[in-house]
């Protein structure tokens, strides 16, 4: 991921990718991201920081010259906190409502061909949900703002620093909900 659309935080250097919510842009997500980021949280509040807790009362890992527990829990701490903020500040959007649609809005996925004939598919979703390796794109993303509002069929234009490029629209698929 590109260093520019992440927030380094903490002291030591470390260097936590989480995505910088650019100022005045709704965070937008959708029912299964949510889902997940509240699975992290609980995960980390519940099992990882107390058992880090435990083992650090317990004396578990004093022998251990690599494990430092009070980064690691200020690091875990860090990341509860983010979470938190992502939570509160989160907007869910079900995509599932546009199932029999054919637009392009928050949470298509979207298959395109470009003008060489390469397929790709891509889905829109927030920023606590980017996986550009599986297709999962950020809704401000350059791509992903030229095919919102788009329908199947259409031929749009994507403007990038290569160039422009000519994209047709072939399938608009909406998850059904769960």
């Amino acid at each position: 991921m590109n260093k520019a659309f992440v927030k380094e935080t903490g002291d030591d250097d470390a260097l936590s990718l989480q995505p910088e919510m650019p100022l005045d842009v709704k965070n937008y997500i959708t029912p299964e991201g949510y889902q997940r980021l509240q699975n992290e949280l609980r995960e980390l509040v519940e099992v990882t920081r107390a058992n880090i807790l435990q083992n650090e009362q317990d004396g578990a890992d004093e022998a251990s010259l690599e494990f430092d527990p009070e980064r690691t829990l200020r690091e875990i701490d860090q990341r509860i906190h983010y979470l938190q903020m992502r939570l509160e500040s989160a907007e869910i959007v079900d995509p599932s409502v546009h199932v029999d649609g054919d637009q392009v809005f928050f949470g298509a996925s979207v298959t395109y061909k470009n003008e060489i004939g390469e397929q790709h598919t891509v889905t829109i979703v927030g920023l606590d949900e980017l996986d550009p390796a599986h297709g999962k794109i950020s809704w401000l993303a350059p791509l992903a703002q030229t095919l919102l509002g788009t329908h199947e069929g259409d031929t749009v234009l994507l403007e990038s620093p290569a160039g422009t490029e000519k994209l047709q629209i072939f399938r608009v698929h909406y998850p059904r909900s769960s």
